[in-house]
């Protein structure tokens, strides 16, 4: 079963944000809420959404605040929806490091194709060239499809829950490095996460049940004890 992509929509007004909702939810895609900024902080770092939808005009604070908090420990795809047409507001919005940005109105047709081009740039321009042209990470057997939110094992999917691909994958893309357990959780819940390694040890015991022939003597993710994981070189 692919597992759906997560966005969050930051948006004041019920009415949009209810029916950006329903929209992505009718095309395949689990859709959360913000009307705040405090609740779009909170959610971010909380749900780790694979795309935000940020409005720029919220009732406790400027979006580009959020944009630019974001932008200091993660590259998770931000498209602004904003009713701000001017270049410059564009412009500023964009060199702060959003991916897209939609004048409103919008078409949903246009916000499905932004969406869509959004999360697949994040996923392709990676570490290694190999994944970057085929959007996959190939070792021994085992395959992280970043197109589909995958990993299979020997062509078999290894049914892995949401956070448990977003930690093969970003081991995937830094094959062969070892990832401090400090990095992997900053990447993966946010700044402000605790840096307990309880959590992460528990998602890497049932991802090595799924993908490892024996989780004992693991082939594909290595513990460097005391320090992280890493992932095998790729074929």
């Amino acid at each position: 079963m692919k597992i759906r992509d997560r966005v969050l929509i930051v948006e004041d007004e019920q009415s949009i944000s209810s029916f950006i909702a329903a929209v992505l939810e009718a095309n395949g895609y689990d859709a959360l809420t913000a009307r705040t900024g405090s609740e779009a902080v909170s959610a971010i770092t909380s749900h780790c959404p694979d795309v935000i939808l940020l409005d720029l005009g919220l009732p406790d604070m400027d979006g580009m605040g959020i944009l630019k908090f974001v932008r200091e420990w993660s590259t998770c795809p931000i498209v602004v929806v904003s009713a701000r047409e001017h270049e410059r507001d564009k412009v500023e919005a964009l060199d702060a490091g959003a991916d897209d940005y939609i004048v409103k109105p919008f078409g949903t047709s246009e916000l499905l194709a932004r969406i869509r081009t959004a999360i697949r740039h994040t996923r392709t321009p990676l570490p290694n060239s190999d994944i970057a042209q085929s959007g996959q990470f190939r070792a021994k057997g085992l395959v992280i499809d970043y197109d589909k939110h995958q990993v299979l094992v020997d062509g078999e999917n290894a049914r892995l829950t949401q956070n448990e691909y977003k930690l093969v994958s970003l081991l995937g893309k830094h094959a062969g490095r070892v990832l401090t357990y400090d990095f992997i959780i900053r990447q993966l819940w946010g700044p402000g996460a605790k840096s307990d390694n309880q959590i992460l040890r528990v998602n890497m015991a049932n991802i090595r049940r799924k993908i490892e022939k024996n989780p004992a003597q693991p082939e594909y993710i290595f513990t460097e004890i005391g320090v992280g994981y890493r992932m095998v070189d790729p074929d």
